[in-house]
């Protein structure tokens, strides 16, 4: 997956997928997006951050927890990067 995400001015993280028609079928996207969600929602910066998520087309097939450690190693090098001051 890409990871894309910017400080915001807000107190809160927010979200934002894009899972477009070339990666496959309605039920590809559905589930890709609801496993986006689900790392999210377990993993959420401390700090106002928009991400953006492109899940990819192997994305299915990755255990979860691969997903996991390859989101949290990503989050935490794009929060100590971006840091508020």
């Amino acid at each position: 997956m890409m990871l894309i995400g910017l400080p915001n001015e807000r107190a809160c993280s927010r979200l934002g997928i894009l899972a477009p028609r070339r990666l496959g079928g309605a039920v590809w996207r559905n589930r890709s997006k609801r496993r986006v969600r689900e790392l999210f929602r377990r993993h959420k910066p401390v700090f106002g951050l928009d991400l953006v998520v492109l899940p990819r087309r192997d994305f299915l097939d990755v255990p979860f927890a691969s997903l996991v450690d390859d989101y949290r190693h990503t989050l935490h090098r794009h929060v100590r990067i971006h840091r508020p001051s």
